[in-house]
């Protein structure tokens, strides 16, 4: 379900997905995804509005997607042996994040 949040970065209300849920010692705060921004951001609960009429149709803006078999890799430097091998990783470096930015620009 789609709801309207307040994006203290941006200062407006944008149309979001709730990802999750953290409970803190002053309230919960809730992990958003941005539709129209493309944005991952936390915002208070109490800065969280049901989105109704026709506002819900509006089709968003951006999409989460991956790529079709891609998986990260990075460099493993292994210091004893002064070798560096390419190989699989958990996450995507910020180097090779930044590189396919400037390949989509």
């Amino acid at each position: 379900q789609i709801y309207v949040v307040f994006s203290e970065e941006l200062k407006c209300w944008c149309r979001a997905l709730v990802e999750s849920v953290r409970h803190q010692a002053d309230g919960y705060q809730l992990g958003c995804f941005l539709v129209d921004y493309a944005k991952y951001c936390s915002v208070a609960a109490e800065n969280v509005r049901v989105l109704v009429g026709a506002f819900a149709k509006i089709p968003h803006r951006a999409k989460k997607c991956c790529l079709h078999c891609t998986k990260p890799l990075t460099l493993h430097i292994d210091y004893c042996e002064n070798t560096a091998k390419i190989g699989p990783a958990k996450r995507w470096d910020t180097a090779a994040i930044q590189h396919f930015r400037k390949l989509l620009e």
